[in-house]
């Protein structure tokens, strides 16, 4: 497997000393190039006695990388390094997060109007008319984001208090992407009712449910219950904001190919959360044909799937061949692979055989099934995962703007209809003329990107009857005195 390009994500920093003489900074950034390393920042600390002293910011492959990079700087002569810091561990410190108060608490009557006694006067309208609580409280534009830990990134069941670090980066892309309050809810459980039930216990709180990194089949009924039990949005993320903006650049991929979605040949590596939610949504789209891949291969009808009803739904459904065998004999003659099973999948020779002007999708994160590198000609599309390739398949073009609408408008749910339109929201936000192999998606850092997804799935949130409100941001004002 090609070694992946160096990114930002595995950056350090090494802090080096060496005799300032002529040459010695073109000798240590040659050392740092010959090991493949990407100079980010050349930063100097201090000038003394002779001795020079710089920060020198290296983009990596991967933690092994860096360690040969910081070896060949040790080992050029008359360069000490004095230490070496990893920016990405750097961020995290304290946490990502965390609670500012929106107005001031300075004075006795600031206090007495945000807490006693003048809260317990709020808290009795609630009592008399709980509508209120989306108007007096949090509750309208804060959601919360559940997790158990079992399915965290590439990496699996590492425990609820591992998995913080990306709830809390959830949090702030909410935030950032979406103007949305959202607070990671870490739960050191795998009990399925017990999930629900906490769940459903802090609902009270939040305008709306995200589901995160929980393990299939578990995630499906998980998402199931609470849908059915709860008055507030419940979005399992990746499943279906994987499954939006999966959507959103397949449908972009086939314009720049020419291909129509009702004649393609589909072929998917991984069944989980993210690849039900994909083949439904595809299928939705118009996709006819589907053929799913396991550790065990094709899902055919023939294979015997014991209680897990998710793989046997996918199995009735799909792959109206009833195809069998491995993926990398079945690609013949595929026009779309979707890859959201693990790195290193598919080879050259494999990717050879799909049709003209395919399409491949390697979202295994953060080692694709193949990299951009490896691609053969024929293939004429290409996205990752990755923010340093083009075409990056990435949630946060989903999730913040999704919600955004779902709370302006106090959705009581996000049904398939607001799933497809947040897609096609992203989609239309290239311009005709500007789709092209390298651009069949927005830029994460677009912010006219959520706004048009929030105002379209608010519409459509109106349009099938599950909106509570205008989304003018018209707002009920409750007091206790009568105005005659």
């Amino acid at each position: 497997m090609a070694r992946q390009q160096p990114g930002v994500a595995y950056s350090l920093t090494i802090r080096a000393e060496y005799e300032n003489d002529p040459g010695m900074l073109g000798t240590l950034t040659s050392a740092i190039g010959d090991a493949d390393g990407s100079i980010d920042a050349l930063d100097v600390v201090s000038v003394r006695n002779g001795r020079m002293t710089r920060d020198i910011t290296v983009l990596a492959s991967d933690v092994e990388h860096g360690n040969v990079i910081i070896e060949a700087v040790r080992k050029i002569a008359k360069v000490k390094v004095i230490n070496v810091s990893d920016p990405t561990f750097l961020a995290h410190l304290q946490g990502k997060i965390e609670v500012h108060s929106r107005i001031p608490v300075e004075t006795r009557n600031d206090l007495s109007m945000a807490y006693t006694p003048g809260v317990g006067r709020v808290c009795m309208a609630i009592h008399d008319q709980p509508e209120a609580v989306w108007t007096l409280t949090s509750k309208a534009n804060t959601v919360a984001v559940v997790t158990d830990g079992t399915a965290v990134l590439g990496l699996g069941d590492i425990g609820p208090e591992a998995a913080m670090p990306v709830m809390e980066g959830k949090a702030v892309l909410f935030k950032e992407f979406g103007g949305v309050n959202a607070w990671p809810i870490c739960l050191n459980t795998k009990d399925p009712d017990e999930i629900v039930s906490i769940v459903k216990a802090i609902s009270p709180g939040f305008g709306g449910i995200n589901l995160e990194d929980i393990s299939a089949p578990r995630c499906f009924e998980i998402e199931e219950r609470l849908k059915a039990e709860l008055d507030i949005p419940v979005f399992h993320d990746d499943q279906h904001g994987t499954a939006v903006v999966v959507l959103a650049g397949f449908i972009n991929a086939l314009k720049v190919v020419g291909k129509d979605a009702g004649d393609i040949k589909v072929m998917m590596a991984g069944v989980g959360a993210a690849g039900t939610a994909c083949a439904k949504v595809l299928m939705r789209y118009g996709v006819k044909s589907i053929t799913g891949f396991d550790r065990s291969g094709a899902l055919s009808r023939d294979r015997d799937y014991g209680d897990n009803k998710y793989k046997q739904w996918f199995a009735d459904n799909t792959n109206p061949e009833n195809l069998k065998g491995e993926l990398g004999e079945n690609l013949t003659g595929a026009d779309f692979f979707l890859g959201l099973a693990g790195p290193g999948l598919l080879t050259k020779e494999d990717v050879a055989r799909m049709a003209d002007d395919a399409i491949v999708f390697a979202l295994a994160n953060p080692a694709p099934e193949i990299y951009p590198e490896e691609i053969t000609p024929n293939i004429r599309v290409m996205a990752t995962g990755r923010s340093d390739y083009p075409n990056q398949i990435n949630n946060v073009l989903c999730f913040p703007g999704l919600f955004r609408g779902v709370l302006d408008v106090r959705a009581r749910e996000i049904n398939e209809e607001m799933v497809v339109a947040a897609a096609t929201a992203i989609a239309d936000s290239i311009p005709e003329d500007h789709i092209s192999e390298d651009f069949i998606i927005p830029n994460v850092f677009d912010k006219s990107v959520p706004r048009r997804i929030a105002r379209r799935v608010a519409e459509v949130a109106h349009e099938t009857g599950v909106a509570r409100r205008s989304r003018r941001r018209d707002q009920k004002t409750y007091s206790p005195f009568k105005v005659r």
